[in-house]
């Protein structure tokens, strides 16, 4: 059933009801006035015929037969339209409209009175005058015609109002329902499956209307933005799958070939414990690379919901602290300026601090073999800047333009190809950049991530682990923070 159908029916049923609960409230108030009008006529009789049935009940005493007889008749002529009756010690007198004699009385009636006699009711007043009562007396027309009258017209308003007020309802709310019902035509075609189509933004005038419309279009947003991150978890998962499935090859074509080899009976001792190293080799490889992969999954999938404020001070203090725990004989430095909060995923910007240390710390030793590395953490305008510089044999700028990139490796690299990628990834996560260029002396290689202070966390990028965007690097520039769209590592002489 229709609204307005619904609306029409409800008004139909509802306003006979409330006119007949009126109706019936103005019948009582009727009749009520017509008592109080009916009653005070009978004080003003009672009143006007009183001296002349105190006259009567004296000449009654008196045994003045003629006296008495003139006055029962001036008594009668008096009452005019009511009724009268005298009761006294020598008998009653009574004249015009009243209860019939055998009507019961009640004793005393200082107020008017209902009397009951047969079918017919009255009002009736009593009266005590010398030696007797006077009793008025008039039809209750209150139960009568103008009640009777009232009531015949309610019943007839009520029977006029229910498909008055249905059908005006209807019409009303068929009105009020008409932008609903464009709404409705509006988006009866819709399928969020298989087009893309939204409905647009319309002002109708009718607040529950507008704001259907503007949950229907959240709605619609959220649907379109759950399939996207659908799409993009199963992009991922497919990418992740075939990522690996490239990178484990080799080093599982690896390992079969040692296991062939310790499978050579009589096969040398040195030549077996070769075999054995290369598989452990391989087999720490392979561990680093599954982390790897599966926390630049991570990245592509976290969510913006997870981000808060984060000290980076206190975050690479307790980088650093772990590298230190780590090399006991790494030459680690921090300059941190306290108070240096950001908005991020923590977990994220603590991978990558460490992937940068890792980095540092495998590839930035200098000729004496020490890694000596320099941390920083500071603000500069409306970002921070963390920096991590080291004195290796730096990075060629020939090299630099894929440094990101996944799975690009340097020929003497034991890693996984993904550390660098991490870094870019988590930078992109964070509306930030990251860039490398020489060392302040010109010699290792300097690291610069810049994140803005006042970020909103929504991800920059989600694709790092599909691959499907170009590599290509940008240079630190004052007026631009450098980023890189690379999806994998960098290689060069001697990084991983």
């Amino acid at each position: 059933m229709r609204l307005s159908a619904r609306v029409g029916l409800a008004v139909g049923c509802t306003v006979p009801l409330l006119v007949l609960a009126s109706g019936w409230l103005l019948t009582h108030l009727v009749a009520r006035d017509l008592h109080r009008a009916g009653d005070q006529h009978l004080r003003r009789r009672a009143a006007a015929v009183a001296p002349d049935a105190r006259a009567l009940l004296r000449a009654s005493a008196g045994n003045r037969p003629r006296v008495a007889d003139q006055r029962e008749r001036q008594l009668f002529s008096a009452a005019l339209d009511v009724g009268v009756r005298v009761q006294g010690p020598d008998g009653v007198f009574s004249g015009g409209p009243q209860p019939r004699p055998s009507a019961r009385l009640p004793e005393r009636a200082g107020v008017p009175v209902t009397i009951r006699d047969g079918a017919r009711s009255w009002r009736a007043l009593a009266r005590p005058v010398r030696g007797g009562t006077l009793w008025v007396f008039a039809p209750d027309t209150a139960d009568r015609a103008q009640v009777l009258l009232v009531r015949r017209r309610v019943v007839f308003t009520a029977l006029l109002a229910a498909p008055a007020s249905g059908a005006l309802a209807w019409a009303l709310a068929a009105g009020a329902s008409a932008p609903l019902r464009r709404l409705t035509r509006r988006t009866a075609g819709l399928d969020p499956r298989t087009s893309g189509v939204r409905p647009d933004p319309e002002r109708t005038g009718v607040t529950e209307v507008d704001e259907l419309g503007s949950t229907l279009r959240t709605v619609l947003a959220r649907y379109d933005e759950q399939a996207a991150r659908t799409a993009e978890a199963l992009d991922t998962a497919r990418s992740f799958s075939s990522a690996a499935a490239h990178e484990l090859r080799t080093p599982l074509m690896s390992m079969g070939t040692n296991l062939d080899v310790l499978d050579i009976p009589g096969l040398p001792a040195p030549d077996r414990d070769e075999a054995l190293a290369d598989l452990r080799l391989e087999h720490a490889r392979l561990l680093h690379l599954l982390v790897m992969l599966r926390e630049l999954g991570r990245g592509d999938l976290v969510e913006a919901e997870t981000f808060a404020a984060v000290d980076l001070a206190d975050l690479a203090d307790t980088a650093v602290a772990e590298v230190r725990r780590r090399d006991r004989g790494a030459d680690v430095a921090l300059d941190a300026e306290p108070g240096v909060t950001v908005p991020g995923w923590e977990p994220g910007l603590r991978l990558l601090l460490d992937n940068l240390l890792a980095n540092a710390l495998a590839h930035g030793r200098d000729p004496a073999g020490t890694a000596r590395i320099r941390v920083a953490v500071r603000r500069a305008g409306e970002q921070a800047v963390v920096v991590v510089a080291d004195q290796g044999p730096g990075i060629p700028p020939a090299c630099r333009q894929r440094l990101f990139e996944r799975f690009q490796r340097g020929p003497h690299s034991t890693g996984s190809g993904l550390g660098l990628t991490l870094v870019a990834q988590q930078a992109a996560l964070h509306r930030g950049s990251v860039g490398v260029t020489e060392g302040p002396d010109g010699a290792g290689a300097r690291f610069e991530v810049r994140l803005p202070l006042d970020g909103t966390g929504a991800p920059g990028r989600r694709d790092w682990l599909i691959g499907t965007a170009g590599g290509t690097g940008h240079k630190v520039s004052p007026k631009r923070p450098p980023s890189f769209r690379g999806d994998g590592r960098h290689h060069g002489p001697s990084r991983t």
